[in-house]
């Protein structure tokens, strides 16, 4: 028989039974459907979870500049000015595992509105890509700063949730000006709020603002970590009238005034930043971004072979290692409900099969009497079970895309809708059918012509 003949026999004898044959799909209907459907709500689970501590800074590099040392002692990391922005850029255009990146600059300093002060954890210096590294890019009000006012040092700022509190009660700091150290900002958006990182860091207790404005107006060297709005020469930059008595200098040009070098700094030619945050693809292209930015930044600041780095990558290991974890121990559950699931309906097509092959045995005999074969009669039982399950695979897709779309609507859990599962599932499908209904088929082949014809 060939395999149309054959398939045209099995598709005969299963519409002989129409409701056996629908109540022996119900089995593996249900358990696709619940497998389609599981999957594609924690697959939504999954995807929002690694957003979840992506946004935590999973897939973050950090890269500090090299360590200063003098007679044998190192004064520690980010002592030497070894990055510019200019390897920022150069680690954007030539590492394509890199998704985006951005200079940093630093500061600590008392934020004055009014009546009320603040000093805020972290003053950062940083462009526009800052919010898309640390997934701000939605912000909770206003709009954030362009280029444009990175490279004119506009005076403007983003401010985090504990600012907004502190130093607005509440209210809407949006187009108010603060004072850094006695220069004013004016606020253009407030950052959606982001609560403590592992570390217990408060995220939402920063300013951002263009780094050339922090580095020229504010600090005036790559890093200052003092409360400097307590300290005498913070003042003395600018408020000339404690200098009651100053001395007299004689130059042929005149020296400009501490008010004039506070209103209008003189940028310099090299200029260096504290760090640069880079965001790679995915979490699991982070050790090729390590290798590619050391190797552009190594090319950058001419390093031979035997030198070592003049600067010093840090990735957020742990974060990237419970996210490895708990991924992989969704996805252990879900296989495990899903072969639960199937194997309980391979069961039940094994079951059925077997009580077709007691029911046909005259037929099976009569088949072999006129000339079939052992393997003809083993392929129209395989067939008759495969196609049991591919019907019952095909349903059990349909309902379980619309029970997960269901739980979406009502729920408003996410989910995500993943082709590979479909194609899984409809492998799996036909390999129940032929691992369960081998047997059967297998059984219904070794039958004795005489004994079947005589089978009562």
């Amino acid at each position: 028989m060939s395999v149309y003949a054959t398939a045209g026999t099995a598709f005969k004898a299963l519409r002989r039974n129409p409701m056996r044959a629908m109540l022996t799909t119900l089995g593996i209907v249900i358990g696709v459907g619940a497998v389609i459907a599981m999957m594609e709500i924690g697959a939504g689970a999954s995807a929002a979870l690694k957003k979840s501590i992506a946004s935590m800074g999973a897939n973050v590099l950090v890269i500090h500049p090299g360590t200063a040392s003098s007679g044998g002692v190192s004064f520690g990391a980010g002592t030497t000015t070894t990055l510019t922005p200019e390897d920022c850029q150069a680690i954007l255009r030539e590492c394509p595992s890199i998704r985006n990146a951005t200079p940093m600059v630093r500061a600590r300093a008392q934020v004055v509105y009014g009546n009320r002060n603040w000093v805020p954890n972290a003053i950062y210096g940083t462009t526009p890509a800052y919010l898309d590294v640390q997934d701000w890019n939605i912000l909770a009000e206003g709009e954030p700063f362009s280029e444009r006012d990175v490279l004119n040092g506009n005076r403007v700022c983003v401010l985090g949730q504990s600012l907004v509190r502190e130093l607005f009660e509440g209210a809407s700091p949006v187009g108010k000006e603060i004072r850094i150290k006695n220069i004013s900002f004016r606020v253009i958006g407030v950052l959606p709020p982001k609560g403590a990182n592992m570390m217990g860091f408060d995220q939402d207790d920063v300013i951002i603002a263009p780094w050339t404005t922090i580095k020229y107006r504010v600090t005036g060297s790559s890093l200052s970590t003092t409360n400097q709005s307590t300290s005498a020469a913070a003042t003395d930059t600018v408020n000339t009238l404690s200098n009651l008595y100053p001395a007299a200098q004689i130059s042929l040009y005149p020296a400009r005034s501490s008010v004039q070098q506070a209103d209008n700094p003189m940028p310099v030619r090299f200029a260096n930043i504290d760090q640069i945050m880079a965001a790679a693809v995915s979490s699991g292209e982070i050790p090729l971004a390590i290798e590619q930015v050391t190797a552009v930044l190594r090319e950058r600041h001419h390093l031979r072979t035997e030198e070592p780095d003049d600067f010093s990558i840090r990735d957020m290991a742990e974060l990237t290692k419970t996210l490895s974890t708990t991924t992989t121990l969704m996805t252990n559950l879900l296989l495990a409900v899903a072969m639960i699931s199937l194997v309980v309906g391979g069961v039940g097509i094994m079951n059925i099969m077997l009580v077709s092959v007691t029911e046909r045995t005259r037929e099976i005999g009569l088949r072999m009497a006129v000339g079939a074969r052992g393997r003809d009669i083993l392929r129209q039982f395989l067939v008759e079970a495969v196609v049991l399950c591919l019907t019952g695979g095909a349903m059990g897709i349909v309902l379980g895309h619309g029970g997960s779309l269901l739980v979406q609507l009502l729920l408003k859990w996410p989910v995500e809708t993943t082709p590979t599962a479909i194609a899984a599932a409809v492998l799996v499908s036909a390999g129940v059918g032929i691992i369960f209904g081998f047997y059967p088929a297998w059984k219904a082949s070794r039958l004795d012509p005489i004994e079947a014809l005589r089978y009562e």
